[in-house]
């Protein structure tokens, strides 16, 4: 009898239930809310409930595989006693081209269901409460993350359990959709440049593979960028990918899983590295559908990028003193149009070749297996040594130690001669040299982009981004009404003229210490005498200038002052070079706030996130104007200190001031070709946040706080 009571009541249950019930909460730019796939959960059985994602407009959530930039949805579960979670089942994600990247991930709406066991203990009739805390990163031009605590209440019953009238039909069909195995067998092989992956099994016989897509778990495996041509075979097909920098290390890794997509069916797939089946080669054309996901328009709008951050880069600090000189030398020929243009174009010159000389060495270094990106240079001891003895010799030239070409007071008189347009052109290549420790915005990602690139598209960036740096200049030759308004010339440009040395002189004491932290203090004493016997040439050429000018044979001298530039020269640039300085990771006593740092690698940023601790990533270089900047402005605060103290945030440096394999991979995997780049890490795992490449206090502490709560 009373069985048969109870049998009674679970009926009632079973017929008077309720749905499940949800609140949606509104985290800004989408709306959350958990859905349950059953009216009824059964003591014992498995359930499935959904994260449902309202997305606003024009932004996007992202896949487990977040693609180049951005981060997965995250999910932490408070549930009663003995009811568990299982893995989050993705959605096929849709790709999200960016820029020069490209990412994974969802809009408008997607249901990712997740598996709930109900353990048998539960009592048909009781109600429980799910809870979920649930963090977005969710992306239009800006990213912003969010997050939001949900709560779904469900009702235990006897039987089978009934689907929920709202949300049963929508999750079933997210189940059936999300990817899954489909016996299908993968094998892949690197093959120069690229990687063939071959996908064989009966679930691709008579199917359009038009559109087929590869969508790895690991974001390390490929450059996801890069189209993925696909060749059709007897048995399946073949894709041929770019790898990422995982294929850098050693010899690759031995497996990778992901998602096979075909435009409405997705498979989950695994593929060993091996040997590819007959007639796989993964070397055939692309069909006219690739599957690049507008590839095309990758170069347009990295060259757009580029020719703005050539833009920005001229208000960067590090190229204000050559910038005076030039504006100087314009002003003196403001009044001569036809000097002016010449003066311009020859500036132009200057600028582009220098800087697809830089690109062309660049991108023979990197064919030849050396990971280096922009400013790599500056990395090397001898060619900052040689730098700062050039900065030193501009110096002195303003300073009127000695002559070359035409002297300011004279620039406005009749036409630039030859020697004034190649000062001009030499302007142009200077101004590139002290640009190259700069990184301006836009730069970043169009340089990234470009690197990972053939050589021609690659020297079209760094064409554009020449462009962008000579524009205001060059430009303003052109101009009637801009060179109206520049002062006409007189004594005061020889007065300017020394002014500008001083900067100069700066510039070379800056390489110097740089040099001192790539190759010790033994490097002092050398360059600093290098610096002496350099300055005695200097002086020694500008006598023989001077006794020239007043009918004297100065041939003597001017040997004499050649053989010590050579010599000078020659000792700084040796190649032999003691260690470099290690920086201290403690604070310094007094002065400006510091904070504690250890030396960046990948196994401490996976160590801190074990231990649930935000973590901060410096990528940064002595010789990067841009990072030295932001160190004073943005690090040596009292309010960033405090919000490394009070978060527990762990604070790593990767210096790129002497090159490192695995710090130019790190910035190749985030689509960087150099410094800075500042990443945030969740104290709940996931990938990295990027930060902007001008910090300030605010947005440093702001982004330790969000990271301290995901």
């Amino acid at each position: 009898m009373t069985r048969f009571f109870a049998q009674i009541l679970a009926a009632l249950v079973v017929l008077t239930a309720f749905p499940a019930l949800a609140q949606p909460v509104d985290t800004g730019h989408l709306v959350a809310e958990l859905v349950a796939r059953d009216a009824t959960v059964t003591p014992g059985a498995t359930t499935y409930v959904a994260l449902r994602q309202k997305i606003d407009k024009g932004w996007h959530t992202y896949w487990r595989n977040s693609g180049d930039s951005g981060e997965a949805t995250r999910i932490v579960w408070t549930l009663p006693p003995g009811w568990t979670a299982g893995d989050i089942v993705w959605a096929t994600p849709q790709r999200q081209p960016t820029g020069p990247l490209m990412n994974y991930g969802y809009h408008d709406e997607v249901l990712l269901p997740v598996a709930i066991t109900v353990p048998a203990s539960a009592k048909p009739g009781e109600t429980v409460t799910l809870k979920a805390a649930a963090a977005f990163l969710v992306c239009e031009e800006i990213c912003v993350p969010e997050d939001a605590v949900l709560t779904l209440t469900l009702t235990v019953a006897d039987g089978l359990a009934q689907p929920d009238p709202t949300w049963g039909a929508a999750i079933a069909k997210a189940l059936a959709d999300a990817p899954g195995p489909a016996g299908l067998t993968g094998v892949f092989a690197k093959q120069g440049a690229s990687v063939a992956l071959a996908v064989t099994g009966a679930a691709l016989k008579g199917v359009d593979l038009s559109e087929a897509y590869f969508f790895p778990f690991d974001s390390s495996i490929l450059d996801h960028a890069k189209p993925q041509p696909i060749e059709r075979g007897p048995d399946g097909l073949t894709l041929t990918l770019t790898p990422g920098y995982a294929f850098q290390e050693g010899a690759g890794p031995k497996a990778m899983s992901g998602v096979l997509s075909l435009g409405d069916k997705a498979y989950e797939i695994s593929a060993d590295v091996g040997a590819l089946p007959a007639g796989a080669s993964g070397l055939g054309p692309p069909p006219k559908s690739s599957g690049g996901d507008g590839g095309s328009l990758s170069l347009p709008l990295a060259a757009a990028f580029a020719f703005l951050g050539g833009l920005i880069l001229n208000l960067m600090p590090c190229v204000f003193p050559i910038l005076a000189m030039k504006a100087a030398s314009l002003a003196g020929h403001a009044h001569d149009r036809r000097a002016a243009q010449a003066q311009g174009l020859a500036f132009l010159a200057g600028v582009l070749a220098t800087f697809l000389a830089l690109a062309g060495a660049l991108i023979a270094i990197r064919a030849g297996g050396t990971a280096v990106g922009w400013g790599f240079q500056l990395q090397s001891p001898p060619v900052v040594a040689g730098l700062a003895l050039l900065m030193l010799a501009v110096a002195l030239n303003l300073s009127g130690v000695f002559e070359v070409g035409t002297s300011l007071q004279g620039a406005g008189s009749g036409l630039a001669s030859r020697q004034g347009l190649a000062g001009a052109f030499f302007t142009g290549t200077l101004a590139v040299v002290v640009a190259a420790p700069c990184t301006a915005p836009f730069m970043a990602p169009a340089l990234g982009w470009a690197l990972t690139q053939s050589a021609p598209a690659a020297l079209a960036i760094f064409l554009a981004l020449g462009l962008g740096f000579a524009a205001p200049f060059a430009l303003a030759a052109f101009v009637p009404g801009l060179l109206a308004r520049l002062p006409k010339p007189g004594p005061w440009m020889d007065g300017f003229k020394k002014l500008m040395a001083f900067p100069m002189y700066g510039t070379a004491a800056w390489l110097v210490w740089v040099l001192t932290i790539q190759a010790g203090n033994t490097a002092l004493a050398r360059v600093f005498a290098a610096a002496v016997v350099l300055a005695l040439a200097a002086w020694l050429l500008g006598v023989a200038q001077r006794r020239h000018a007043e009918g004297g044979k100065p041939l003597v001298l001017t040997g004499l002052g050649a053989a010590l530039s050579i010599a000078a020269i020659a000792a700084a640039v040796w190649p032999s070079y003691g260690g470099p300085q290690v920086a201290s990771t403690q604070p310094a006593k007094g002065g400006a706030p510091t904070v504690p740092y250890e030396a960046y690698s990948p196994e401490k940023v996976a160590a801190a996130q074990a231990a649930g601790k935000p973590v901060f990533v410096n990528f940064t270089a002595a010789w990067c104007v841009t990072c030295q900047v932001n160190e004073k402005v943005a690090f040596a605060t009292q309010g960033v200190a405090d919000a490394f103290k009070e978060t527990g945030a762990v604070y790593l440096k990767a210096d790129w001031t002497l090159k490192d394999a695995v710090i130019a991979a790190e910035l190749a995997k985030h689509g960087r070709a150099g410094v800075p780049l500042y990443l945030v890490y969740g104290a709940k795992g996931g990938d990295g946040v990027i930060l902007p490449q001008i910090l300030t206090e605010g947005l440093v502490v702001r982004a330790l706080k969000d990271a301290q709560t995901r």
